[in-house]
């Protein structure tokens, strides 16, 4: 049976019931593990019940995207750097394909500081920031019956894009008790003759953990036994604030080949820049025998270019930031970090087990037991929102579910509200009297 349209010159045209095409099916599922899609289903909640919180303001605490903050403004170097190549007018152009190579000589000297080996440009592929990082290196590891180990919790983005491109995503757990480090027990448990890689978050996202030198170590000497390379997500690199510094993932490049992905985004407060990048962490030459180097080059045939005069401002932008900059920054992250840490503590229903010593995030546990009427991690952000006016997010999006995951990274006196806010939508729905139960 056929149901009829009028066309633009006013005949009747049959319209058949049915089509040939359909969606992806695989993409209709994964706004559930995205933090954008469930941040917006939270916000379209809170908007639905007339907004919420009496009237007062949002308070974002759910995002890693600071910059919409005065105190989290990047340098004016970095400004410099990307005006002058817009306004030189030499940078109109499609860029060559991997990157400009002063933007990727640049990059492989910034990031050579730290190592015990010197980088190439011919080691830095350039990206549309960390996210196609994390899509060109899933795509390039795709083949029937692939896995790759994911940490938990962890950032899905990488469980998406596997799924995506095919591939079998495994999760092994980091541990609360120990400052979140990897239970390497786990990896070798899960790994088998088709895993293809492990993910390494450092600094921590969502965890706000930095790992230690020996640590990292045992991880490399883990994936040497396995025979796996270490994708190393290190967005937050150097926003470090606690006891650790941070140690680059290639520092093992020797033991087992790393393939690092970073970008502009957090250290320069710039994520609307799209600028990122991989490198390859591979002494050995690893990648270029088994042709991973060669296969993330291909990819890059096939994808969009980041902006070609942001890419032509980072030679400028790199040498000419200022340490007092970064400084700055951590210096706001610190006491962000030490004022959630200390609020926590005294809020009923939930529990810190670790202070946050890098990136941007603390991780929170629920405890349901101490709380009415509410059924889990989304119902608990869901009605904060509406009640508060106050957006974190729900831990299953990050790998734990009834746990949650806080951004401190915004303005000062906006968190303490926040956190604030947070405390007495807890005491309003205690199923206990006020106070913290020991």
């Amino acid at each position: 049976m056929e149901n009829s349209a009028r066309a633009s010159n006013g005949e009747v045209a049959a319209v058949p019931d049915s089509w040939n095409f359909v969606p992806n099916e695989t993409l209709l599922g994964l706004a559930s593990i995205s933090v954008r899609g469930v941040l917006a289903k939270i916000k379209a909640e809170m908007g639905a019940a007339g907004g919420g919180g009496g009237g007062r303001p949002v308070i974002p605490m759910g995002h890693g995207d600071p910059s919409a903050f005065p105190c989290f403004r990047t340098s004016p170097e970095a400004v410099d750097a990307v005006a002058g190549a817009l306004q030189s007018g030499e940078y109109n152009s499609y860029s060559t394909c991997v990157g400009l190579e002063p933007a990727r000589r640049s990059i492989a000297q910034y990031l050579s500081r730290d190592l015990p080996y010197e980088l190439s440009l011919d080691d830095v592929y350039l990206t549309n920031g960390c996210v196609q990082a994390i899509e060109i290196i899933c795509s390039v590891l795709a083949r029937p019956g692939a896995n790759i180990l994911l940490p938990r919790p962890g950032y899905k983005f990488y469980e998406a894009r596997a799924v995506f491109n095919g591939m079998e995503a495994r999760y092994f757990d980091l541990l609360p008790e120990k400052d979140w480090e990897v239970d390497t027990d786990c990896v070798q448990a899960l790994a088998d003759k088709n895993t293809v890689a492990i993910v390494l978050i450092n600094p921590g996202n969502p965890c706000g953990n930095v790992y230690s030198y020996e640590h990292l170590a045992k991880v490399a000497e883990t994936a040497r036994k396995l025979g796996i390379f270490v994708i190393a997500d290190e967005a937050y690199a150097h926003l470090t604030f606690g006891e650790r510094k941070f140690v680059p993932m290639g520092v093992f490049g020797a033991v087992a080949p790393v393939l690092t992905l970073g970008s502009l985004s957090k250290r320069w407060l710039v994520p609307g820049w799209r600028l990122g990048w991989i490198v390859t962490n591979d002494p050995n030459g690893v990648f270029q025998r088994t042709k991973v180097a060669a296969s993330i080059r291909t990819y890059h045939y096939i994808c969009s270019d980041p902006t070609t005069f942001v890419q032509a401002a980072v030679p400028n932008l790199l040498e000419n930031s200022k340490e007092e900059f970064f400084q700055q920054t951590i210096k706001i992250l610190k006491e962000s970090a030490d004022l959630c840490w200390e609020k926590l503590k005294d809020i009923n229903g939930v529990t810190c087990p670790s202070k946050p010593m890098g990136s941007m995030f603390v991780m929170v546990k629920l405890d349901l037991s101490c709380l009415q009427d509410i059924k889990d991690d989304m119902d608990f952000c869901c009605r904060l929102a509406k009640e508060e006016s106050v957006v974190v997010l729900p831990g299953r999006v990050v790998g734990c579910k009834d746990w949650l995951r806080i951004t401190f990274a915004i303005d000062p006196s906006s968190l303490e509200d926040g956190l604030d806010r947070l405390n007495s939508f807890c005491l309003r729905h205690s199923s206990k009297p006020a106070g913290r139960v020991m």
